[in-house]
């Protein structure tokens, strides 16, 4: 009678523990196939900065330009596509783009203060409007004096009369090579010169001290490469 006892409650325990057997199984199958999902899907790759590309491609008023992204000057500007207005800084005289700005404490100011050593550029869409050249032939004449002063490097120059829109600036001017360049003068702060011209849909202004014009042929030559750079490298 004890052999059958112990006989029957062996066969309920086997029972019992027949059926978690195949539970403990899925479970075991099912954990395993989740932790190789996510080794599988676990992303791999690490967060890193992507640098700004070297050259944007940039359409002003229909023209397409190849633009130094690090020549930009405002940060908004930085993307290429169509634009109304791109501003642009270029070292003279290598033509490279500057470096970043350094940060200036308040300290620092008038040690940081340095000589003017870049020429500035403002391409923007023209709709349209009077062209430079057809400016200087035909609006600057109205309001320049009678009197041209020639200058010992070859350029000319003319004075705005007061009371004009262009007061207190002088007009120069040379024919090779061409220039033309309207300039501010000196005052409390040194004058500076713009000198624009025509591509396409767009017109580009440069910008440099009047202090330059000592060597204008070097200067002509500048915006002269400037502008290949960014029209003619495409």
């Amino acid at each position: 009678m004890t052999v059958f006892t112990t006989t029957l409650s062996s066969v309920r325990v086997w029972r019992r523990t027949s059926h978690l057997v195949p539970i403990i199984a899925g479970i075991g199958l099912g954990l395993a196939a989740i932790a190789l999902v996510a080794y599988l899907l676990w992303p791999t790759w690490r967060t890193e900065g992507v640098a700004d590309p070297e050259q944007l491609p940039v359409s002003v008023g229909g023209t397409l330009f190849n633009v130094p992204t690090e020549a930009v000057r405002m940060k908004i500007q930085r993307h290429s596509g169509l634009q109304e207005r791109i501003d642009l800084a270029f070292n003279y005289p290598s033509l490279e783009p500057p470096a970043a700005p350094k940060h200036v404490t308040a300290d620092m100011v008038e040690e940081a203060i340095q000589p003017v050593d870049r020429i500035f550029l403002s391409i923007a869409a023209h709709h349209d409007a009077l062209s430079p050249d057809t400016r200087v032939r035909t609006i600057y004449p109205r309001y320049l004096a009678d009197t041209t002063t020639p200058l010992e490097n070859g350029l000319t120059m003319r004075a705005f009369r007061e009371g004009t829109p262009y007061a207190g600036e002088d007009l120069f001017s040379a024919a090779t090579p061409l220039l033309n360049a309207r300039c501010m003068r000196d005052a409390t702060t040194p004058g500076m010169c713009l000198s624009e011209r025509r591509i396409g849909g767009a017109d580009l202004t440069f910008r440099f001290p009047r202090s330059w014009l000592a060597q204008w042929r070097e200067v002509a030559d500048a915006m002269d490469q400037l502008t290949m750079q960014l029209y003619g490298a495409h």
